[in-house]
């Protein structure tokens, strides 16, 4: 087991260097960069995403060196980004700062990456750790008794409920709930934005937990109708394949009952898939950010931080987040590998690596 945890941290490196390099190499052909931005903003001009590309073809007339600017100046505000270093320098001496997680600051926020991050991450984690412990404390039951219950009108009437779910777009449900129950044409029962209220601070314990549900249900709604299918339907599968091996049977020719057949035989086999996924999700639910479902709700978390970042070509938040949440997810897939260890002994990884 030592040696499959030390090779696979090994081949973090090439994969993480991989990765940075890929998305550096892409970026150096998208038009419309910091310093392009920066150009437009001082003549006036729109200066974020498609617009300042399209800009009366600025971005093309900056790239040949003409852009309004003597070409002193620009040389300082390629200084100013960094931009006057070739592209393999930049590269090597961003992956030495990221190696000690040095991600820089902000061209556009004038903060540093990690501050960013760390004050937009309350925003997503809320979302992110209330549809984990929804999907999980209710899928996992819901797959069990559907498993049970295989073929009845329970199972078919559940399942339709939650395939009609799984089909309807996390965001086109948040605007219908918005229109619905956000004051839109009917009624005014939950906020249109934000994660509390303007008056949060003055509140006492219970209104501030009162207040934050009020503002989170809509939006972790959207989130969690979706997300159900996948882990029931995974319970339930898993369930029904332990539940038809040949052990059951013994088990039941010994006469126990069916809950203890179910509970003590069958549940610590069917829950490994499920199980081992766990830290994953729980590690992602953290860093999980729904562009589109912040987007609709104005919650300022880290998906509404990336979709920004890059429209604004904010290079130092975009590699800076990529790195760290690449990062993040390499060591969560190895401790998904290892709970499958400690979930079943059966599997042994060293036999796999030789």
């Amino acid at each position: 087991m030592g040696a499959y945890i030390l090779k696979r941290l090994l081949l973090m490196i090439p994969t993480l260097v991989g990765v940075m390099l890929v998305t550096f190499v892409v970026t150096q052909f998208v038009p419309g960069g910091p310093v392009e931005q920066l150009v437009h903003q001082l003549q006036g001009q729109p200066g974020s995403g498609a617009g300042a590309a399209e800009a009366a073809g600025g971005a093309q007339r900056l790239y040949r060196g003409d852009a309004g600017l003597d070409k002193e100046k620009l040389d300082e505000l390629k200084a100013l980004y960094g931009f006057d270093k070739p592209p393999w320098q930049r590269f090597l001496g961003m992956m030495s700062h990221y190696a000690v997680f040095d991600f820089g600051e902000s061209f556009f926020h004038q903060r540093s990456v990690i501050e960013l991050i760390i004050d937009k991450m309350p925003v997503s984690a809320s979302l992110g750790l209330w549809t984990f412990l929804i999907v999980y404390l209710t899928c996992i039951p819901l797959g069990v008794a559907k498993a049970v219950r295989d073929g009845s009108t329970f199972d078919v009437v559940s399942s339709t409920i939650i395939l009609v779910g799984y089909a309807i777009p996390g965001f086109v449900l948040g605007i219908f709930l918005l229109v619905l129950l956000g004051g839109g044409s009917f009624w005014d029962v939950f906020p249109l934005r934000g994660l509390t209220s303007d008056n949060w601070s003055e509140l006492g314990w219970w209104g501030k937990i009162t207040d934050y549900a009020w503002h989170v249900t809509l939006p972790v709604i959207s989130l969690v109708v979706g997300s159900f299918a996948v882990m029931t339907m995974l319970t339930k599968n898993s369930f029904i394949e332990e539940i038809r091996k040949q052990y059951v049977l013994t088990a039941r020719a010994k006469g126990l009952t069916e809950n203890g057949v179910l509970y003590g035989h069958v549940f610590r086999n069917a829950m490994i898939p499920l199980v081992t996924n766990f830290p994953a999700a729980f590690i992602g639910a953290f860093f999980a950010g729904s562009i589109l479902i912040e987007s609709i709700f104005s919650l300022d978390g880290l998906g509404l931080l990336a979709y920004e970042s890059i429209l604004k070509r904010d290079y130092p938040v975009v590699l800076g987040s990529l790195y760290l949440f690449t990062l993040i997810g390499l060591f969560a897939k190895l401790i998904t590998d290892i709970s499958y260890v400690l979930v079943d002994p059966r599997i042994q990884f060293e036999s796999v690596s030789k």
